[in-house]
C-alpha cells in the first residue's frame, strides 16, 4: 500500500516546487515574470536537450513504469485481500495511463511499456502513433472502469479518499475521446461521471472562490486532485508563484495573467466587454499612453514627470477621479474575474504584518504601510498599497489559489489540494461533445449549469446571450473553459487539441488586421518581452535528444531532427 502511496506521490512533481513548467503559462491566460522566462517554447530556441520537454519525458516515464512494477506484482503479494489488490492495481492502470496521457499530447506518440522494466534492451521501444496510444489507453482504463472494487467516487473524509475512483477513469476516458473526435463515446462517458455521484459545489454566493479554499477541498466537484499538506515537499507551491508580496510569508508573483485574457471576461449582462464603452478615447491613443487611465490618484509632481517620460498621455488625467475611471472597467463583469484575478485598485486581503490586512492594488507603488505617530508616541500603521515582486511594472496578478490573511497557510506552500479533474471541467468538456454532434440546447443547458453557479448571466436568457447555432457555441464553450479553469493548468492541452495554440499565444495581428503585441504585459499592453513561433514543429515537443542516442528505435519529431 505504501509503494502505491508512493506512485500518487509523482503526481506533486509539478506543484511541489515552482517547477517552472506550469501549463498555464504556455497558454493565453498567463505569462511568467520576466526574471524566470527560461523555456524555449515560447521564444523559438528550443532545442533537443533543452529542460522542460526533458523533464516531463523524464517524470512521466518514471513514475508510469513504477506504476508497471505494481501492476506485475501485485497479484504475487501475500496477506493482502484479493478485493485491496485488485483496486490498487485499478489505481496504477489509471495513474500510468494519465502520464501516458500528457506524454502523448505533448509528444505525439511514445513507447508504451507495460510490463517492469528488467533491463536496458527492454527500454528501446518503437514509438506507437498517437491514435494507437490513445486506443491503448482507453483499454486500460476501460479495464478501471470495469473493476467491480473501484469505487464511484470517495466520500469527504473518508480514510482512501484521493485515490483513484471509476468517476476519475470515466473522466479521463473521455477526454481521450475527445482528442480522438469520438463525439458520442465522450458525451457518454462524462455524463457516467456525474452518475457516480460528483457534482458541482454550489454553496453560497461566491461559490467559485470558496471552491479553491483549504475547507472545501474535498468536496464533491473534486474528481481527482493531487493531495497536499503544509509540509515542505508535500504542499502545494502555487501560493508562492501565484502570490505577492503581502501574502502572508511575502511570494513571489511568478505568474502573471494576461490582459488580453483579462479583456475577454463578459459583461455582467454577458455582452463582450469594450474599453471604448468605459474609456472612449482608449483605443485612440497608442498603448504607451493609455498608461494614464491606471495611474492613481493625486500623483505628486515627480510621479507626474515620471509617468510623461514613460508615455503617458496625462492630458487625460484626472487627479480626483482616475482610479474611480478604471474601476468601471472592472466592475459588472463576470463574477469570476475578480474572484481569480487581483485587479487595478481591487483589494487584496493579505497576511503580511502577522495580522489581516486590506491592501490596494495602486500604481505607481508608494508604500506598504502607512504610519501615524500618536499624541501618546505610540506608532498606527495601516495598510496601504498592494506590494509586488515586480513593483515597477503593474501587471494583473492572481487571486485563485493564493491565501488571503493570516489563517491560511505560513510557509511557500500551502495545504490545498490541487484539481487535475474536476466536474465543471467534465461539464464543460460534456458540452463540446454535445454540441459538435448538434445537441446546442443540450449544451447550453450544461454550460448554464457552470455559469449560474459562478453567478454569470445564463445563456438564451437576452439578447447578448443568445446562442446563435453550432459555430458561435463553440466559441462559447472554449471562453466558458478559459474563465472557469485560470490556474488549473488545462487550457494549454485545450488549445493544442482545438489547434488555436499558435494564434492565441503567438498572434500579432487580431481579427480585423490591426497590430496587436503578444508576450508578458503591463495591464495597459506594454510589453515586458514578446514570444516568437519557432516554427509548425513546435505543436509537439521534441524527444529529448538523449532518448534518441540511447534508443536506436527512438524516431524524432518532424523538424526537431
Amino acid at each position: 500500500e505504501q509503494t502505491v502511496t508512493g506512485l500518487y506521490n509523482g503526481l506533486n512533481h509539478l506543484y511541489n516546487d515552482n517547477y517552472t513548467m506550469w501549463f498555464d503559462c504556455f497558454s493565453a491566460v498567463m505569462d511568467r515574470d520576466a526574471n524566470w522566462r527560461n523555456f524555449g517554447m515560447l521564444f523559438g530556441n528550443q532545442t533537443t536537450s533543452g529542460d522542460g520537454p526533458s523533464w516531463i519525458w523524464h517524470d512521466n516515464y518514471k513514475f508510469s513504469i513504477r506504476c508497471n512494477d505494481v501492476i506485475a506484482n501485485m497479484p504475487d503479494v501475500v496477506g493482502l485481500p484479493e478485493a485491496k489488490k485488485a483496486r490498487l492495481i485499478a489505481e496504477a492502470k489509471f495513474l500510468r495511463s494519465y502520464w501516458y496521457y500528457e506524454l502523448n499530447l505533448l509528444f505525439g506518440g511514445v513507447p508504451y511499456y507495460t510490463e517492469p522494466i528488467k533491463n536496458i534492451e527492454e527500454a528501446k521501444g518503437s514509438r506507437l502513433s498517437m491514435t494507437d496510444l490513445w486506443n491503448e489507453l482507453i483499454k486500460d482504463l476501460t479495464d478501471c472502469i470495469n473493476e467491480p472494487n473501484l469505487p464511484d467516487k470517495y466520500n469527504s473524509g473518508d480514510n482512501d479518499y484521493g485515490h483513484i475512483t471509476k468517476g476519475a477513469a470515466y473522466a479521463l476516458r473521455g477526454k481521450i475521446y475527445l482528442w480522438l473526435e469520438n463525439w458520442g463515446a465522450a458525451e457518454a462517458d462524462f455524463k457516467k461521471v456525474g452518475d457516480c455521484g460528483y457534482r458541482l459545489f454550489t454553496s453560497g454566493a461566491n461559490a467559485y472562490k470558496m471552491l479553491f479554499k483549504e475547507v472545501n477541498e474535498q468536496c464533491d466537484e473534486m474528481i481527482f486532485s493531487v493531495q497536499c499538506i503544509e509540509e515542505d515537499g508535500y504542499w502545494n507551491s502555487k501560493n508562492r508563484g501565484f502570490g505577492n508580496r503581502c501574502t502572508y510569508g511575502s511570494m513571489w508573483n511568478n505568474y502573471l495573467v494576461n490582459p488580453d485574457f483579462v479583456d475577454t471576461y463578459e459583461c455582467a449582462d454577458g455582452s463582450k466587454f469594450d474599453w471604448s464603452k468605459i474609456i472612449p478615447e482608449y483605443y485612440k491613443l497608442t498603448v504607451n499612453e493609455r498608461r494614464v487611465f491606471f495611474l492613481r490618484d493625486n500623483l505628486t509632481e515627480s510621479e507626474i514627470a515620471n509617468a510623461k517620460e514613460q508615455g503617458a498621455n496625462m492630458d487625460y488625467y484626472l487627479p480626483s477621479g482616475n482610479e474611480a475611471r478604471i474601476r468601471k472597467a472592472y466592475e459588472q463583469r463576470d463574477p469570476r474575474l475578480e474572484m481569480s484575478v487581483i485587479t487595478p485598485y481591487a483589494t487584496y486581503l493579505g497576511g503580511d504584518g502577522g495580522a489581516d490586512n486590506y491592501f490596494t492594488n495602486r500604481y505607481p507603488f508608494r508604500s506598504q504601510w502607512i504610519e501615524t505617530q500618536n499624541a501618546d508616541g505610540t506608532i498606527t500603521r495601516e495598510a496601504s498599497d498592494l506590494r509586488t515582486d515586480t513593483q515597477a511594472m503593474f501587471y494583473y496578478l492572481n487571486r485563485k489559489f493564493v491565501t488571503e490573511g493570516v489563517g491560511e497557510g505560513s510557509q511557500k506552500g500551502t495545504g490545498i489540494d490541487m484539481p487535475k479533474i474536476r466536474y465543471a471541467d467534465v461539464l464543460l468538456n460534456l458540452a463540446e461533445a454535445l454540441n459538435e454532434q448538434g445537441k446546442i440546447d443540450e449544451a447550453v443547458t450544461v454550460v448554464n449549469q457552470v455559469r449560474a453557479r459562478a453567478g454569470a448571466q445564463l445563456l438564451n436568457s437576452n439578447v447578448p446571450t443568445t446562442v446563435m447555432g453550432q459555430a458561435d457555441m463553440r466559441e462559447r464553450i472554449r471562453n466558458e473553459r478559459y474563465w472557469e479553469l485560470l490556474g488549473e493548468d488545462l487550457i494549454y492541452f485545450d488549445e493544442l487539441r482545438w489547434k488555436t495554440w499558435k494564434d492565441k499565444k503567438f498572434a500579432t495581428y487580431d481579427d480585423n488586421g490591426k497590430q496587436v503585441v503578444n508576450g508578458l504585459r503591463q495591464v495597459w499592453g506594454q510589453a515586458t518581452y514578446h514570444y516568437a513561433w519557432g516554427g509548425d514543429h513546435y505543436w509537439l515537443y521534441p524527444i529529448p535528444y538523449n532518448e534518441t542516442q540511447m534508443n536506436p528505435n527512438m524516431e524524432q519529431n518532424p523538424g526537431w531532427k
